[in-house]
C-alpha cells in the first residue's frame, strides 16, 4: 500500500492490539501502573474502565505481557457465556483436564485444585476478562465465588474486569453489591490530551519504523484531533486514511484536507460516515493496475 511510498516497514495505524505499538502516555502508564500493583500486591478483583476505543485491550495485552515468571495468566476475550460455560473456559485457560459430562461440583473441585497447585509452585493466577460488561449477572456471582479461594497469605485467583462504562452500572445491581465491594483498585481510561496526539502519531509511525521529521502537519493534527476527540481507535482509523489519500496524491504530507476527507469517510467521527465511496477515485485506479499486473502474470503462467 503506502508504506515504501513513506518509508515505512509496515502500516502504523492498525486498529489490532499490537503491544509493541503501546503508547506510554501518562494516562496508559497510570492505567498499567494500577494493575502491575494490584496484582502484586495478590488483590481479589481489579476494575478497568474506558469508553469503546480508548485502548483497554491493548492495555490488557500488555499488562499480561509485563507480569513476571511468577505469574500464570488467563485471558477471556468474549466472556458473554453462563456460568457452566465460563467455568470451562477458566478450566481450558488453566490446562484443567476434565471428563466430557464433568458435574459442576467436580469441575470446581478441579479448578480448585489447580489453584492450589499453582499456589504451591509460588505462582499467582491472574484471569483477565475483556468486555466484561457484557457478562451475565449470574457468571459474575460464580466469579466472586470463586475469589473466596485464598490460603493464609493471598487469594488463589484474582481478576481483571476490562469494559466499557456499563459495568459500572452492572456492577450497581443489588444481588452482586459483594463483589463491587471487593475490587480495591480500578480506573477508568480517557481519551488522548491534544498534546498527547501529537506524540501518539509520532511515536506509532517511529515504530512503523518512520525516519522522517513531520509527516502530519499542525493543521492536520488539529483536524484529526477535533475529529476523532483524542479517542485512539478513531485516530488510527482517520490517521490510516489521511496516509491513503497522500499517497494517492504523490504527497509526502498529510495535510488538514486529507484529515478531513478521511473523517467524513469515516462512522464515529462528527459527521462522518456518509457518502462513503465517493472521495476514493483512486483505490479504483490501483484496483485496475493490480488486476491487470494478476491477469499478465497469469498468462505468463499458462
Amino acid at each position: 500500500m503506502y508504506s515504501q511510498h513513506f518509508g515505512l516497514r509496515e502500516l502504523p495505524f492498525g486498529i489490532t492490539p499490537d503491544t509493541s505499538y503501546f503508547f506510554t502516555s501518562a494516562q496508559s502508564q497510570e492505567a498499567l501502573n494500577t494493575l502491575l500493583v494490584a496484582a502484586r500486591s495478590g488483590e481479589g478483583f481489579i476494575k478497568i474502565t474506558g469508553e469503546v476505543g480508548t485502548g483497554k485491550t491493548l492495555l490488557c495485552r500488555k499488562f499480561l505481557a509485563t507480569l513476571g515468571e511468577g505469574f500464570v495468566t488467563a485471558y477471556i476475550p468474549n466472556p458473554y457465556l453462563e456460568p457452566r460455560t465460563l467455568m470451562l473456559a477458566l478450566a481450558d485457560e488453566l490446562e484443567v483436564k476434565l471428563e466430557r459430562d464433568v458435574d459442576q461440583h467436580q469441575m470446581l473441585k478441579s479448578i480448585t485444585h489447580r489453584l492450589m497447585e499453582l499456589a504451591g509452585e509460588g505462582k499467582q493466577v491472574i484471569l483477565c476478562l475483556d468486555e466484561a460488561q457484557a457478562i451475565p449477572i449470574e457468571s459474575l456471582e460464580a466469579l466472586r465465588l470463586l475469589t473466596n479461594l485464598e490460603t493464609e497469605k493471598r487469594k488463589l485467583l484474582q481478576i481483571v474486569l476490562f469494559g466499557q462504562p456499563e459495568l459500572n452500572r452492572h456492577l450497581e445491581v443489588d444481588s452482586i453489591r459483594q463483589l463491587a465491594q471487593r475490587i480495591t483498585f480500578h480506573y477508568h481510561m480517557g481519551a488522548l490530551s491534544r498534546d498527547d496526539l501529537d506524540f501518539y502519531l509520532a511515536h506509532r509511525l517511529r515504530v512503523a519504523g518512520f525516519t522522517g521529521s513531520r509527516l502530519f502537519t499542525q493543521a492536520a493534527v488539529k483536524r484529526l484531533f477535533a475529529a476523532s476527540k483524542g479517542i485512539p481507535r478513531l485516530v488510527n482509523i482517520v490517521a490510516h486514511k489521511s496516509l491513503m489519500l497522500a499517497y494517492g496524491e504523490g504527497r509526502q504530507q498529510v495535510d488538514r484536507k486529507h484529515v478531513a476527507i478521511a473523517a467524513q469517510d469515516t462512522v464515529g467521527t462528527p459527521g462522518g460516515g456518509s457518502g462513503a465511496g465517493l472521495r476514493w477515485p483512486w483505490l479504483a485506479a490501483a484496483a485496475a493496475v493490480l488486476m491487470a499486473v494478476g491477469s499478465v502474470a497469469w498468462a505468463v503462467l499458462k
